[in-house]
C-alpha cells in the first residue's frame, strides 16, 4: 500500500498541471479585453492599467522545442503573471512566423505540400507550449501563411509601394521628412506646385507620357523594382541576404556556391528612414549593445564626395595630367578628406560603370608585373592587355559574395585598368584599379587609396608595389623629423588621430591641424573649387525585397504588357498562394554563375496571365511570380496580436492606441514630461535578431505612422535580449557533431573522465543547443521526467536572465525538491488535504516574510526571477522547521510562487479553501514597518583585521556604538596592553579600531 498517495511526484505533477491547463482554455483565464470591437469589455478596461508583453514570433521546426527555446516563454510568462497580479490588463500572445525556406526545402525533397508540413510543425509546438503552461490569449494565435493574416501583409506592401518619401515635409515633433501617399505627389506635380527633378527636370507634367510618368513615380516610390546586384544561390533557387551567406561564399543553409548577379528584384527604401532609425534609438529602452548594433549595421559616417578627373588616355603616373574630356569624375566617398594629399591610388567595385572607360587595350610602358593582375585567389595573372585582365577578374569576382569579399584577412587582389585619376588636391596623375573589396553597394562603388592611414589600403598597397604617403602623424611626433614613409618603414598604417603633415600646396594647407580642424579646411576647399562637398554616407543598402521561391507571400502587382507594374485594389486582397506542380528551384547549373532562376509560381500559367480591370477596361497583365521574404510576416505581427479578428482594417486605431500609444518617457535622461514613441512595452528575444528583424520592423512601422495608420512611433519600446542556454557538443575525428545522447562517459582512475561514441573516442566542448551540433534536449523529457513546473522554476533560476547559461539535466532535481518541499509544507501527502494552520506568525518569520515579500516583488518587475526564487526557497526552507505552517504564511507564498509555478499554486491555492483561480488574485504588499531591521551584524575590526561580529540595534549611534564595541570580551582581551590611537565607528555597521 502507498502510504504517501499525494506526494508530489512527475505523475501527480502532470495531473495537476493537464488539469489546470484544460481549466484555463474552458475558463478564458488569460483572455485580455480590448477597448473596443469584438472583444470589449468597457469593465475590464476601465481604470486598469496596460500591459503587452509579447515574445519574438517562432518559426515552427519540425523538430520542435528543445530547452533553450522556452527560456523567454517562460520569462516573458512569469512577468505577465505577476503584473496581472498587481491589477494591470496583462495582453500575452503567441503566433507562428510560417514562411520560410526550410519548409520548402523539404517539399522539394519528399514532394509533400509546405503547408502540410508546416501545419503540422506549429501542432507539435502548440502542444508543447500548452504543456508548458503558457498564460496566452489563445484567441489571437496567428500564423503568417494564413489568408486572412497575409492579406494584411499585402496590403501593408501596397502602402509602402503607393507612398514616396519626402524629405522636406514636417513631422508632428518638428523633424523633417516623413512618408506620404504618391497620389499626393501626383497632385502637386499635377498644381505645378512641385516640379519635375532627376532625368525628367525641366520638363512639365503635363508634357510627359503615361509612361513616362509611370517611370517617374517608380524612382520615387518606397517599394520598386531594380535591376540589383545580389547574393544569387542557384542551388536553392533564390537569392539570399548577407546575413544568409558564409565567410566561404556559399549558403548558410545547404553549402551551395553563391555568386554575384544582376537580378530585377523589389527593393524597399529603408535608406529614406536611415537618420530617424539611428536617431529614435534614443528614445527606446533597448540594450546599449543592441543599440550599438543597428546603429553600426546603420553605418551613419560625416565625410565628404570628392571628384577625380580621369585622366587622359595614355596618362603616367606623376604631375600635370590633364582630364579627359567627356568623361565623368570618378566619385568617392571619404570619411577622411583631411588624408587627400596622401591618396597614392584608387579602387572600383568590378562592378562599377567606369571600369569600362578606365580600361586601357594595351598596358602601359613599364607597368610592374603585380599590376598586370591577380586571380581572385591571389595567383598572378599574365594578360595580354588590361581589358582581358579586368574581364577575366570581373567573371572570378561575380563568383563570390559581399560577405567572402568582405572578409578582413583574405589576400588583396586586383587588376591595374591601365588608367589614372587626378588627385583634384595634387593634380598628380594616380593609378586606378579593380578590386572585389570594394563594393558597389557601399559608398560610390570607388575609393581614394591612403596605404598610409588604412589597414586594407596598406595591405593592397604592399602587395602591388603602390607608394606609400605618410599626411598624419601622431600628436605628439617631433615633426621637424617625421618622415612621409614613416607608415611603410614601420610595416603598418598609422590609422590613429592625430595632427596633418605632408598636406600642403599653393592653394590649400591643412598641416599641422587636428584631424577636425583639418576635415573642416578640406571640405571647404573642396566645396570652393567645385570637386567635392561634405556629406553624409550611411552602410545601410535599401532592403532586398524579392525571394525566387514558393512558400512566401504573393506580391500584390500586376505587370502590364509593357513592363509597368500596377497595384491591385484592396478589394483583390489576399492574392492566394497557388498550389504549383513542382516546388523546386529550376537553375541549370547549381555551380554555374549565369544560371537564373525560374520561380515555381511561373509554373501555374492560369495563375500568372490574367484579365483585370484596373480603372482603365479590361486589360491583361502578368502576375509578379517572385514572393516576399520571411521577413515580411514577422514585420507587423505585433499589430494584427492586437485585433484579429477584425475583418475591415489592420488594426483598430482605437485599439492599437491603446496597447501601444505613447506614454511618458521612463528612458534615462529623458525631458521630464518628454513622451516616448510607443510600442510594446516588453518585447523579448535573441540578440541574433537584434539587428535586421528590429531594423525592418522599425521601418514598417515608421511609414505606417507617417501615413496615419498607427499612433505609435516605434514598435518596441522597450526590447530585453535573453542569454542561450548550452549544453555539452560532441565532435568526431573530422570535427563533426556528433549525436550527445549517444555519448558514453567513462571515468578513469585519475578522476578525469574520456567520452566515446559507437566505441570511438570524441571531444567535448560546451555549444548553443541546437539540431547543428546535435545536442537537443527536448522539453518533452522535462515534463516527463519532473512536471512542467519544475522544468520552469530550475530554467528561472538558473542565472540571469540576459547571460547565456550551462545546461545540466541533474541539475533539475533542485527545483523539483523545492517545490515538493512547498506542497508538503500545505498538503498532507497521505490524505491530500490542506494541513495549514491558523497559528499567528511569531516575529522571526513575520519579517521574514514580509522581507521576501518586498524583495520578490522587486525581483520579478526588474526581471531577476533567479533571485527571486532564491528568495522563495529561503522562505519556503523557514516554514519547514516551524512544525506547521500558518495560512498567514502559506497564501503569500503560494502567490508569490505562482508566477514561476502556476500550476502547483493554483492546485495548493484551491487546497487553501479558494474556488476561483489565483491568476487575478492580489500579489502580496509588505508592511514597510516589517522591512526595517531591529538589529544589524556589526563588524569589529583591528588595524582593519576583522576580529569580532556583535549585535547591535539598528539604530545606534556612533558613541554608543565605540564603547559596545571596545566591551566585546575579544574585543577588549586583543586591546589589552596596547595604545588604543583611533577609533574609527561608521553605525551601524562598523568599528575599525587603530592601535599603535
Amino acid at each position: 500500500m502507498n502510504d504517501t498517495p499525494y506526494r508530489y511526484d512527475p505523475a501527480l505533477a502532470e495531473q495537476i498541471e493537464l488539469s489546470w491547463q484544460d481549466r484555463w482554455a474552458e475558463e478564458g483565464t488569460f483572455r485580455a479585453p480590448n477597448p473596443s470591437g469584438p472583444w470589449a469589455d468597457p469593465k475590464g478596461v476601465a481604470g486598469r492599467e496596460k500591459l503587452l508583453v509579447l515574445d519574438m514570433f517562432p518559426y515552427p521546426s519540425g523538430a520542435g522545442l528543445h530547452v533553450g527555446h522556452p527560456l523567454g516563454y517562460i520569462a516573458t510568462d512569469v512577468w505577465a503573471r505577476f503584473h496581472r497580479m498587481t491589477g494591470k490588463n496583462v495582453l500575452h500572445c503567441l503566433g507562428y512566423d510560417a514562411f520560410g525556406l526550410p519548409a520548402e526545402q523539404y517539399a522539394v525533397q519528399t514532394g509533400q505540400h509546405p503547408r502540410t508540413t508546416t501545419e503540422a510543425n506549429m501542432v507539435t509546438m502548440k502542444r508543447q507550449l500548452r504543456r508548458l503552461g503558457l498564460g496566452h490569449d489563445d484567441r489571437r494565435a496567428i500564423a503568417t501563411i494564413d489568408p486572412e493574416y497575409y492579406r494584411w501583409t499585402q496590403w501593408i506592401f501596397l502602402q509602402i509601394y503607393n507612398a514616396w518619401y519626402d524629405a522636406d515635409a514636417v513631422r508632428a515633433d518638428g523633424g523633417r521628412g516623413k512618408a506620404r501617399p504618391i497620389d499626393e505627389l501626383i497632385a502637386e506635380l499635377d498644381s505645378g506646385e512641385r516640379q519635375l527633378d532627376g532625368e525628367f527636370a525641366g520638363r512639365a507634367w503635363s508634357d510627359l507620357a503615361a509612361a513616362e510618368r509611370h517611370t517617374y513615380l517608380d524612382t520615387r516610390r518606397l517599394a520598386y523594382t531594380s535591376e540589383a546586384p545580389v547574393n544569387w544561390c542557384p542551388g536553392l533557387g533564390t537569392v539570399l541576404s548577407n546575413e544568409e551567406v558564409t565567410n566561404e561564399g556559399r549558403s548558410e543553409r545547404g553549402n551551395y556556391p553563391v555568386f554575384r548577379a544582376n537580378l530585377r528584384q523589389w527593393m524597399m527604401r529603408i535608406t529614406a528612414y536611415a537618420d530617424r532609425l539611428a536617431d529614435d534609438l534614443d528614445r527606446v529602452d533597448w540594450p546599449d549593445k543592441v543599440k550599438h548594433m543597428q546603429r553600426n549595421w546603420i553605418g551613419r559616417s560625416q565625410g565628404a564626395k570628392v571628384d577625380f578627373a580621369v585622366a587622359e588616355r595614355g596618362a603616367t603616373a606623376g604631375p600635370d595630367a590633364q582630364p579627359r574630356a567627356g568623361v565623368d569624375p570618378i566619385t568617392v566617398f571619404t570619411t577622411r578628406p583631411d588624408t587627400l594629399f596622401g591618396a597614392t591610388f584608387m579602387v572600383l567595385a568590378p562592378e562599377h560603370p567606369l571600369v569600362d572607360e578606365l580600361v586601357a587595350d594595351a598596358w602601359p610602358t613599364d607597368v610592374p608585373a603585380a599590376w598586370r593582375g591577380t586571380d581572385i585567389d591571389g595567383s598572378p595573372v599574365q594578360a595580354d592587355s588590361p581589358r582581358e585582365a579586368v574581364e577575366a577578374y570581373r567573371r572570378a569576382a561575380a563568383r563570390k559574395s559581399d560577405v567572402e569579399r568582405q572578409v578582413e584577412d583574405k589576400t588583396k587582389t586586383g587588376v591595374f585598368t591601365g588608367g589614372f585619376g587626378i588627385n583634384p588636391v595634387t593634380g598628380e596623375a594616380i593609378p586606378v584599379f579593380v578590386a572585389d573589396y570594394v563594393l558597389m553597394g557601399y559608398g560610390t562603388g570607388a575609393i581614394m587609396a591612403v596605404p598610409a592611414h588604412d589597414e586594407r589600403d596598406y595591405a593592397f598597397a604592399s602587395a602591388f608595389g603602390v607608394p606609400i604617403r605618410d599626411v598624419v602623424a601622431p600628436a605628439d611626433a617631433d615633426l621637424a623629423s617625421f618622415s612621409p614613409s614613416t607608415s611603410a618603414d614601420a610595416g603598418e598604417a598609422f590609422t590613429a588621430g592625430g595632427v596633418a603633415v605632408n598636406s600642403a600646396d599653393d592653394e590649400v594647407s591643412l598641416d599641422g591641424l587636428g584631424l577636425d580642424e583639418a576635415k573642416a579646411r578640406m571640405i571647404a576647399w573642396l566645396d570652393e573649387k567645385g570637386v567635392g562637398e561634405g556629406t553624409v554616407n550611411y552602410r545601410l543598402r535599401d532592403w532586398l525585397f524579392s525571394r525566387q521561391r514558393y512558400w512566401g507571400e504573393p506580391f500584390p502587382i500586376v505587370f502590364d504588357e509593357d513592363g509597368l507594374a500596377h497595384a491591385l485594389p484592396d478589394s483583390a486582397l489576399p492574392v492566394a498562394l497557388p498550389d504549383v506542380p513542382d516546388y523546386s528551384p529550376k537553375t541549370f547549373d547549381p555551380d554555374d554563375a549565369d544560371s537564373r532562376p525560374e520561380p515555381p509560381l511561373s509554373r501555374v500559367p492560369e495563375w500568372v496571365e490574367v484579365e483585370l480591370d484596373l480603372g482603365d477596361g479590361v486589360k491583361k497583365y502578368r502576375r509578379e511570380t517572385n514572393t516576399m521574404p520571411n521577413w515580411a510576416g514577422s514585420c507587423w505581427y505585433y499589430l494584427r496580436y492586437l485585433d484579429p479578428a477584425n475583418h475591415d482594417a489592420l488594426v483598430d486605431p482605437v485599439v492599437e492606441e491603446y496597447w501601444m500609444g505613447p506614454r511618458e518617457s521612463t528612458v534615462a535622461g529623458a525631458p521630464a514630461g518628454a513622451k516616448d514613441p510607443g510600442g510594446v512595452d516588453l518585447y523579448v528575444g535573441g540578440v541574433e535578431h537584434a539587428v535586421l528583424h528590429l531594423l525592418y520592423a522599425r521601418f514598417w512601422h515608421k511609414v505606417l505612422f507617417d501615413l496615419g495608420h498607427v499612433s505609435s512611433e516605434e514598435p518596441f519600446r522597450r526590447y530585453f535580449s535573453q542569454g542561450y542556454i548550452q549544453a555539452y557538443a560532441y565532435r568526431d575525428h573530422r570535427g563533426q557533431p556528433v549525436p550527445a545522447a549517444e555519448v558514453e562517459e567513462t571515468v578513469g582512475e585519475n578522476g578525469t573522465p574520456t567520452f566515446t561514441w559507437q566505441g570511438e573516442p570524441v571531444t567535448r566542448e560546451y555549444g548553443k543547443i541546437g539540431k547543428s551540433l546535435k545536442n537537443v534536449v527536448s522539453p518533452d523529457e522535462m515534463y516527463e521526467q519532473y512536471g512542467a513546473d519544475t522544468f520552469r522554476v530550475h530554467e528561472m533560476s538558473m542565472g540571469p536572465l540576459e547571460l547565456s547559461k550551462p545546461w545540466e539535466t541533474r541539475a533539475v532535481v533542485g527545483s523539483q525538491r523545492f517545490l515538493q518541499r512547498l506542497w508538503r509544507n500545505v498538503v498532507d501527502e497521505s490524505t491530500g488535504e490542506s494541513t495549514v494552520t491558523e497559528d499567528t506568525l511569531d516575529d522571526e518569520t513575520q519579517r521574514l516574510l514580509h522581507r521576501t515579500i518586498d524583495g520578490v516583488r522587486a525581483d520579478y518587475a526588474g526581471l531577476r526571477f533567479n533571485t527571486a526564487i532564491s528568495k522563495l526557497i529561503e522562505l519556503n526552507n523557514h516554514l519547514t522547521k516551524l512544525g506547521g505552517t500558518p495560512r498567514a504564511a502559506a497564501e503569500p507564498l503560494v502567490l508569490m510562487v505562482a508566477p514561476v509555478a502556476p500550476h502547483l499554486a493554483e492546485e495548493l491555492w484551491r487546497k487553501l479553501g479558494h474556488a476561483e483561480t489565483l491568476t487575478y488574485e492580489p500579489f502580496p504588499e509588505a508592511d514597510p514597518a516589517l522591512l526595517v531591521e531591529d538589529t544589524v551584524t556589526c563588524v569589529v575590526q583591528i588595524k582593519g583585521k576583522v576580529r569580532a561580529r556583535i549585535e547591535v540595534p539598528a539604530d545606534i549611534n556612533d558613541a554608543d556604538l565605540e564603547a559596545v564595541a571596545l566591551a566585546e570580551p575579544r574585543v577588549a582581551d586583543l586591546l589589552a596592553g596596547q595604545t588604543v590611537r583611533k577609533v574609527i565607528v561608521r553605525a551601524p555597521g562598523l568599528v575599525n579600531v587603530v592601535t599603535g
